[in-house]
């Protein structure tokens, strides 16, 4: 199951805004650093699964590029703990 557009699009908003890696101290938004349409995408193919496996498991899949792309890392790795439980939140009326 996946998400409408509309659905789809406002999750993507919500990502880009709410959600941060964390490198170093500094927060890099999502959608600063290109990530939300990425993330939304991957977590609409999984909101049957339930919000807390849906937001683990597309974490996890994302790749982000780091090194100037010479290697990749998943988004779990870069994402702080409380980061994971805000997607969570996000995800949970689109889990219904």
């Amino acid at each position: 199951m996946s998400l409408p557009a509309s659905d789809l699009k406002d999750l993507q908003a919500a990502l880009a805004d709410r959600l941060y890696l964390q490198i170093s101290g500094w927060h890099l938004y999502l959608g600063d650093a290109d990530l939300a349409s990425a993330l939304a995408i991957e977590c609409s193919a999984r909101v049957n699964q339930g919000a807390e496996i849906a937001a683990r498991q597309a974490v996890e899949a994302v790749k982000v590029s780091v090194g100037g792309g010479s290697s990749q890392l998943p988004m779990a790795r870069l994402l702080p703990p409380a980061q994971l439980r805000d997607l969570e939140e996000i995800l949970e009326p689109y889990c219904r």
